[in-house]
């Protein structure tokens, strides 16, 4: 009945090492699961090649498309040489997303440690592709077109934009997910409370049933954008490393 009871990390394979806690928890069985996942969709839905497609070819070759056109409407032609990048972090939102829907299931995105680590993961490719294009000529991006007394205030508001990037790609991503479950679970908990009181009671329970299927498709929706958001932010970024403030 406790709705954060379902974010709980629990160790599978208790393990330690030189004092570090590196068991295998739930969290770890769960991103195993995504990854094998995805990968076997990806593969085994285009192996055949057929020419006219399959529901599962169709939706691959979609997903490619897809994430190509977003990173060239974002990034331009040269963004292109990041698409396995761009692609493998969206899949593995997407597919987590998706994943942590089914009953039972732990929902990865929902940890902060999780989302952070992939904001600073995409945080450092910027950093190292903006300087291996640009050297100290990327810090540039920090320094926007505008009258040198503005830029006294411009600056440091760019330097603090860019540092805390990581933290608002990753909250952003963990607080949809967490309170999307939370409120689930709450409805949830509506249903087995009113259904076990008997009576009116279990009548009314009808209405927290629907409202968890309204939320179910909500969340089915948040989940895919959610993917999308933190793929074409990606995006954004990588077009600023690449072309500074010349490319929009």
């Amino acid at each position: 009945m406790n709705p954060m009871e379902q974010f709980e990390i629990h160790p599978i394979v208790p393990l330690h090492i030189g004092g570090y806690d590196v068991s295998f928890t739930n969290q770890s069985l769960l991103m195993c699961i995504v990854v094998a996942a995805a990968s076997l969709f990806l593969t085994l839905s285009v192996s055949k090649n057929r020419l006219v497609p399959s529901r599962a070819q169709s939706m691959a070759e979609m997903s490619y498309e897809f994430v190509a056109n977003m990173i060239q409407s974002a990034a331009g032609h040269d963004g292109l040489k990041f698409f396995p990048f761009v692609f493998t972090l969206f899949i593995f939102v997407l597919f987590s997303n998706f994943l942590g829907l089914i009953p039972g299931s732990f929902t990865v995105t929902s940890q902060i440690a999780v989302t952070f680590s992939l904001a600073a993961v995409v945080i450092l490719t910027v950093l190292i592709v903006g300087f291996a294009r640009h050297g100290l000529g990327f810090l540039k991006l920090f320094v926007p077109k505008a009258p040198i007394l503005l830029l006294l205030l411009l600056v440091p508001i760019e330097i603090i934009s860019f540092l805390t990037r990581p933290i608002s790609l990753s909250v952003r991503l963990f607080a949809n997910m967490l309170a999307g479950h939370t409120m689930l679970q709450v409805f949830a908990g509506f249903v087995i409370l009113l259904g076990g009181a008997g009576g009116v009671l279990s009548v009314l329970s009808i209405a927290p049933m629907f409202l968890i299927v309204a939320i179910m498709l909500l969340e089915l929706l948040v989940a895919f954008l959610q993917a999308y958001v933190f793929a074409i932010l990606t995006c954004i970024y990588l077009n600023e490393a690449l072309h500074l403030h010349d490319h929009h």
